[in-house]
Parts: structure tokens; sequence; C-alpha cells
């Protein structure tokens, strides 16, 4: 009895700093997302696979994503760990990492922003604090230059190797699955993950940085349609709306309508974590969808978001369009093939909000 009343809270600590970091994740890319979008649409229409093909234009793409979302990144982390002063910090320190880089360094920026700034808020409240008013701007402007820039030159000579490294083996094991044609097993772990509110954090934290290294050598990614898919959780709520309990049938009609045409994919896990059941149609439909888009070559050129299907469309190139499509029904038919039979096992639970 000890060990178990040990063990539970432990469990529930983790889970906890799981869902804050993720959390901390999605603060900081969320504000950025309509920059995300413009370099989507951008991509979708002028590169020489878009819409409207335009090789004037299409050299603002580059410098986008290499230079300016990750800098965004980072300002957008410094701020959220020390206001305008860490925001600062961030940008100055997350230019180390962009300068010369092979790849996107998304996934470095969102480390190092906050880091930077976190440095520069432990000196201000143990150094900065006890200065004389009269030297107060002084030393506040030379600190947060002298932090940014050595934080800068660390992160070129340190941290930006690094986060090739870890980015390429990231991405060499998602090429892996594909090659090996074993990508739907993602399913497996997105899904449960997504239901414990960690799919902006699995989204922009993983995916989105592999998609947009692979979608700007080819043009579009399969990586930003294994999380934003809204087929899955459409089945399940159709599901609920023919089949659930009174209480399900009450409210996943309107649930659908904001989960497919609103992108919002938080108002189904209510009713995966009521029916824990239901996370196997959510896998099942998910891996089905992937398995669907892996064949047809389908792929988006930017994170759709919110992951809605008026969204994934948006975004999708010239000749993908079918394959998207395809995915997306097929996964919300088998989710909902599978819920309609789960939904009636398993003792019945208030969905909690």
């Amino acid at each position: 009895m000890t060990n178990t009343a040990e063990e539970k809270p432990s469990r529930w600590q983790v889970g906890s700093t799981i869902q804050r970091w993720g959390g901390h994740l999605a603060s900081i890319v969320m504000p950025n997302i309509g920059a995300f979008i413009a370099w989507g649409l951008m991509t979708a229409l002028f590169i020489p696979e878009g819409w409207l093909p335009n090789a004037t234009l299409a050299a603002i793409i580059q410098p986008m994503i290499r230079v300016l979302l990750p800098i965004l990144i980072g300002y957008t982390g410094g701020r959220v760990v020390h206001g305008q002063r860490g925001a600062v910090v961030g940008a100055v320190a997350t230019i180390g990492l962009v300068v010369g880089a092979d790849t996107p360094m998304l996934l470095g920026a969102m480390f190092i922003g906050p880091a930077a700034a976190l440095l520069q808020r432990w000196f201000d409240l143990s150094i900065g604090a006890r200065v004389a008013p009269s030297f107060k701007m002084l030393v506040d402007n030379f600190s947060a230059g002298i932090l940014g820039g050595a934080v800068a030159i660390l992160s070129m000579i340190g941290v930006r190797p690094m986060i090739e490294v870890m980015t390429r083996t990231l991405a060499d094991g998602v090429q892996a699955l594909i090659d090996l044609g074993l990508l739907p097993l993602a399913a497996l772990i997105i899904e449960p993950a997504k239901v414990l509110f960690l799919n902006n954090a699995i989204n922009h934290g993983v995916l989105s940085p592999l998609g947009v290294t692979a979608s700007a050598e080819s043009g579009k990614a399969i990586e930003f349609l294994l999380e934003t898919n809204p087929g899955p959780g459409l089945g399940i709520l159709l599901a609920c709306t023919f089949f659930g309990t009174t209480s399900m049938r009450a409210s996943a009609p309107g649930a659908v309508l904001i989960q497919f045409f609103g992108g919002i994919h938080e108002i189904y896990f209510p009713y995966v974590l009521a029916k824990p059941q239901l996370i196997l149609a959510a896998m099942g439909g998910s891996a089905v969808g992937i398995f669907i888009f892996a064949a047809t070559g389908a792929g988006l050129t930017a994170t759709p978001s919110p992951g809605s299907i008026i969204a994934l469309l948006a975004v999708t190139p010239r000749g993908s369009h079918v394959g998207v499509l395809a995915g997306v029904a097929a996964s919300a038919v088998v989710s909902f093939l599978l819920a309609a039979v789960l939904v009636r096992f398993g003792p019945e639970r208030a969905v909690e909000r």
C-alpha cells in the first residue's frame, strides 16, 4: 500500500511536468502562427511547384524560414521568461543559431531564447537590483548587450552543432519510418499524447521543425499532417453523436463543427478521457490516415493552424489535394467505425469540464 501511494503522486508529478513543458512550448510558438502561415502561403504560391511560380517573390521564402521565424521564436521565448528585456536578449542570442545554419533552427530557438532570458533575469534580480538608480539604465543596457552577445557566440559555437545533430537524428528516424513503410506507427505515440493536451508540444515542438526542413527541400512535408489531421477526431465525435450516451449525443454535434471546421482538436479530448477505450479509435484512424498520406505522396507546405480542414487545404500544394482529402476521409471513417463499437463498452463517466 505504501509503495502504491508513493508511486501515484510520482506519476502525477511526471505528467504535470510534461504538460507544463507542452504549455511552455505552445506559449512560445502560438503567438507567431501568423508568421508561419505567411511563410506557408508564400511557399505554396511562389515556389517552382506552387500555384503562381515566381522566382523574384520566392526569394523571400528562405530568409523567412532561416532567419525571421527562428528569431521570432527566440524573441517570444525570451519574453515569456523575462518580459521585454528577456525578449531582446533572446532574439540576440538566437542570431548565433541562424547565421550559417544549414537547417531552420526552430528547435534551437525554442531552447536558447528562454535560456538567455533566464540568465538576464538572474542578473537583474541578483545584481541589477542593487545598482544605484543613476547607473541603472547604463547597467541594464550593457548587461543585456553583453549577455545577449555572449549567448549568441555560445549558440554559434556549441549549441547549433548539437541542434543540427539532433534535428538530423529526428529527421532520419521519421525518414526511416517512411522508407520502411512504418510511419503509421507514429500514431501510437501522437494520439495518446494529444488527448493529454500535448498536441501543441508535439506538433510545434517536434513535427513542425522536421516538416519545415523537408518542405524547404521538396516543397511539401508529410510531417505537417501527422498531428493536424482532423479525421480521427471527426470520426470519434460522429460516433458519439449517433451511439454515445445521452450527454455525448447532446454536445457532440456542436463539437463536430468546432473540431473539423474550426480546427480546435481539444474539443474531442474530453470524450476520449471520459471513455478511454476511444483512444484505440483515434490511433487506428490516425494510422490509416498516415498510411494514405504516405501512399499518395501527400504533404503540406506549412503547419496548418488551427488544424481544420480549411486550414489544411489552404496550405496544400498543387497535386496533393486528392491525397490529403483521401487521408482525412479514411481516418475519419476508420475512427468512426472503431468508436461506434468502443463507445458502447466500459463504464459510463460524465465528461469532466
